[in-house]
């Protein structure tokens, strides 16, 4: 996605560790079946392609490839099974993920499980959406999203409605077919190909949601889910963004205390001094682009939002941050900050794009159903604006398209609980940005076999951050299927 009192599940309805997986669903026998067929795809990386329906009412119709890619187990007589993984987004290429970070899930994973990536259907290399150019997306990212009058709220709507257009225009057959619900059906199918008899699973972000949707179509398959970084599916589209806005904010509130803390801080000796500064430079900058010595571009407002939301991402990036807020303030250069939103959203250096963004808006606006019209939806922004004022309006107009996207969503927001599952870990991070700490709550409240883990931390998502008490915690869960004490919390 562009991501307090302790609520805990109960553990009811656990599945037997012995059961057998649900049978085979009808008419998806061929695809069950299938064995992939792995080739060397470089530093011991195995790929391949599994084949899924594009509509599963039409298991006989047209499939789809989805590029999978594997790091395998290096004790092959105590191999467990494989470690599916998703890194989040929606958008975000899992194969890619696991070419970066297959050997940081530590030699106890690696020993005993195959690390194991997937491009979800619509991402990357599986299908992918593909709706606009290079030069339509930096014009899209570009546009003032805190329109201050009609005129730039019609240019925002114009823009909202060009995307959703070019998806219909290039995209039109995969559209109904990208959302969670399918995708999670493409794991289980991936969960037999790969010759596992239940799933154990990884997934950060948007993946928790991907995850949490596997459970409930698949309760008895679950050996052991690990969701870190939850979204909460009762949720609106637009409830959500406004809860991530604050959670953005809650962040920028724990960066400026580091700032000021460390003695670093260029544009504020206090707290409320560095968010004023921030407020001031983001007012400017709505009016007078800041400079860029990269390219031709000029750093809007929206740009300049989007570079300190990414450097809130990842606690490492504090400093950058520092330094990127240090010059946009005092020379009005805002090279640093346009870096770090097109790291964001995957701009590469010659202009083109991955279809991240695309994907990413696709899955999004199937998957929960949007605001009729762009008068409601700017109540969504008003609203987030007031209780996050320098990221509510940034973080709900961006998901605009969605108001005029041309397929509508088949299921609302509603809890997920997995009734029959295996204890499922819920990973929660108390200062996150992108998924704030009461999603991971309120989450495994609704999993009948909700376990919390929580991470007082900064940075979105807590497992592979170096924590060790997260670490151990999840390591010891995902080998033995023995999941830590619910409620419990690490420093």
């Amino acid at each position: 996605m562009l991501a307090l009192v302790t609520v805990t599940g109960c553990n009811d309805g656990e599945a037997d560790e012995t059961a057998t997986p649900a049978s085979v669903p009808t008419g998806l026998g061929s695809f069950y079946a299938q064995k992939p067929s792995w080739k060397s795809c470089g530093s011991g990386f195995e790929c391949a392609t599994v084949q899924v329906p594009l509509d599963y009412a039409k298991p006989t119709g047209e499939k789809i490839g989805l590029s999978v890619i594997r790091l395998p187990a290096e004790d092959k007589s105590n191999r467990i099974g494989s470690l599916l993984t998703n890194p989040g987004g929606p958008g975000g290429t899992g194969v890619g993920f696991v070419r970066q970070a297959a050997r940081a899930f530590g030699n106890d994973l690696r020993h005993r499980f195959d690390i194991v990536g997937f491009d979800p259907r619509g991402v990357a290399a599986s299908d992918p959406v593909r709706c606009n150019t290079g030069p339509q997306l930096d014009r899209f990212f570009a546009t003032d999203v805190s329109p201050d009058n009609r005129t730039e709220t019609q240019a925002l709507a114009g823009e909202g409605k060009e995307f959703a257009d070019n998806c219909k225009a290039r995209a039109a057959a995969e559209l109904p077919h990208v959302g969670t619900v399918n995708a999670a059906r493409d794991m289980d199918v991936l969960r037999a190909a790969l010759g596992d008899t239940k799933l154990t699973y990884y997934g950060a972000s948007y993946g928790t949601y991907l995850g949490a949707y596997y459970a409930e179509q698949f309760p008895r398959n679950v050996r052991a889910l690990v969701l870190d970084g939850a979204v909460d599916p009762t949720l609106s589209s637009t409830e959500m963004l406004v809860e991530q806005a604050k959670g953005f904010e809650t962040a920028l509130r724990a960066f400026a205390q580091d700032c000021v803390k460390a003695g670093f801080c260029r544009f504020g000796d206090t707290v409320d001094a560095v968010l004023a500064t921030v407020s001031s430079l983001l007012a400017k900058t709505d009016k007078t682009p800041l400079k860029n010595t990269r390219d031709s571009r000029k750093v809007t407002e929206s740009l300049a939002v989007m570079g300190i939301a990414r450097a809130l991402y990842v606690k490492e990036y504090w400093p950058v941050l520092r330094q990127a807020l240090t010059k946009a303030t005092q020379e009005s250069d805002g090279t640093m900050l346009l870096a770090l939103a097109d790291e964001m959203v995957e701009r590469k250096s010659d202009g083109s794009y991955s279809n991240q963004t695309d994907a990413n808006m696709a899955i999004n606006c199937v998957d929960k159903p949007n605001p009729p019209d762009i008068t409601t939806y700017g109540k969504s922004a008003t609203e987030a604006q007031k209780v996050a004022p320098r990221f509510g309006s940034f973080v709900v107009w961006g998901g605009l398209p969605c108001v005029y996207w041309p397929v509508q969503p088949k299921q609302e927001p509603k809890p997920i609980t997995a009734k029959g599952a295996a204890p499922i870990v819920v990973i929660g991070t108390i200062r996150d940005p992108a998924t704030p700490y009461k999603w991971a709550q309120n989450l495994a409240g609704q999993l009948s076999s909700g376990v919390l883990l929580t991470f007082d931390g900064d940075g979105h998502t807590a497992y592979l951050q170096g924590n060790r008490c997260i670490t151990e915690a999840t390591n010891k869960y995902l080998l033995d299927a023995d999941p830590p004490k619910d409620g419990t919390t690490c420093r």
